[in-house]
């Protein structure tokens, strides 16, 4: 997949495109059914499949003390889209000058003129223009005058519920991480890099990886069933582990930390603090709590260690998981 990072990176000469345009804040099942459509159309009529997504998020500069938090921040939703089989993605640098263009300008200048678009498929609550002032019918106008067809689609729904990224941030803030992965087709993960901790995992208990401080969506605190990725490809180990998100409240003064004690042995020897780590939550054993102890804790851990021993070995027999899949 090509990825452009700006407008001006496109090629002069742009084939004809077929589009989705969109945060695509989780890459979740709705995104991927109007991407797989997408697909379909653009290799029926011989022109390049492509999405066009926002960064940072409109939110983000219009509202920022309203902006969510993300589920999959740039580089996490470039890779998703990536897999999804799109021939290229636009990452439109969201300013506030980008954000003063009307519908039309929108349509005129970047659709029709710059990407050459036969065709853009989008759900039926899209919204774009300044001060998202136009929707889907105003869209379905502009195409019509401009040259471009219209497709829109209707939610998804999934065990009952309707998919959004909205849903799915709720879902992982409230610690529902079974219905976010429904909702996402995907368990959820984070993308990080190691940084170095104050040693005490390793004198508990087993071999722990911390991660730089990170700043968007995460489950609430407390103890989780992960599987780590350490690097980058499809040779990087994958590791069980167990994961502690939250403040370590039995250490004064320890902060918030994401921490995952590895249940595999250590971490490679060439781990370094540029080294990308990927933490998949599969499941919450417990809340965080206080101990009166490190002793205490180190029991704990254990505990906590032997219960996600016994989820992998259960789904392993269910033929959940290969050696070197992170999911």
């Amino acid at each position: 997949m090509k990825i452009f990072r700006a407008i001006e990176e496109l090629p002069a000469q742009m084939p004809r495109s077929v589009a989705a345009i969109g945060n695509f804040d989780g890459v979740h099942r709705g995104h991927q059914e109007i991407i797989g459509r997408v697909l379909e159309r653009a290799r029926l009529v011989g022109a390049q499949a492509i999405a066009v997504t926002f960064d940072p998020h409109p939110m983000a500069l219009l509202h920022p003390a309203q902006a969510p938090k993300l589920i999959t921040p740039i580089a996490e939703r470039l890779r998703l889209l990536r897999e999804t089989g799109l021939d290229a993605t636009l990452v439109v640098p969201f300013t506030r000058k980008f954000s003063m263009l009307s519908a039309r300008q929108f349509a005129e200048g970047i659709l029709r003129r710059t990407l050459h678009v036969v065709e853009v498929h989008e759900g039926d609550t899209f919204r774009f223009g300044h001060d998202a002032a136009a929707g889907i019918g105003e869209l379905e106008e502009l195409g019509k005058e401009l040259g471009f067809g219209v497709v829109s689609h209707g939610a998804l729904v999934v065990r009952g519920v309707t998919v959004s990224s909205s849903e799915v941030r709720r879902r992982i803030a409230a610690g529902e991480l079974g219905m976010a992965r429904a909702l996402l087709g995907r368990p959820f993960s984070i993308l990080s890099t190691p940084v170095r901790g104050r040693g005490v995992g390793a004198k508990l208990t087993t071999p722990t990886i911390n991660l730089a401080p990170y700043a968007e969506l995460l489950p609430p605190n407390g103890v989780y069933v992960t599987r780590v990725r350490i690097g980058e490809g499809a040779d990087a180990p994958v590791c069980d582990a167990v994961t502690n998100a939250g403040v370590r409240p039995t250490f004064e003064s320890a902060g918030f930390a994401v921490e995952s004690h590895l249940l595999d042995g250590p971490p490679p020897a060439e781990l370094t603090e540029a080294t990308p780590i990927e933490v998949c939550f599969l499941m919450r054993l417990r809340e965080e709590r206080r101990f009166p102890s490190p002793e205490a804790l180190r029991k704990q851990i254990l505990l906590d260690a032997g219960r996600a021993q016994s989820y992998f070995r259960r789904a392993r027999r269910a033929g959940n998981f290969r050696a070197t899949a992170l999911r």
